[in-house]
């Protein structure tokens, strides 16, 4: 029985309630304002979907570098 209580605390010891996420909520609203969230959300989202490009450019380039280039070779004869 002690090990179920011990248990039930690990998988709670993590999560954030509904008090939590309101009084963060709050908090943000107080020091950035109802104007300002909106643009720092629209930033984050930039910054993400630069962060994802930049990825995948990455991506890319291995598979670019990986494929034999035969059209190089075909033209060198």
């Amino acid at each position: 029985m002690n090990l179920l209580t011990n248990l039930d605390a690990v998988q709670y010891a993590g999560w954030i309630g509904t008090p939590e996420i309101i009084i963060i909520v709050i908090v943000v609203v107080l020091l950035f304002g109802g104007r300002k969230i909106p643009e720092l959300m629209r930033g984050i989202g930039k910054g993400v979907k630069e962060f994802r490009e930049g990825i995948g450019g990455e991506e890319e380039k291995k598979v670019e570098e990986d494929k034999p280039k035969s059209k190089e070779n075909d033209t060198a004869k």
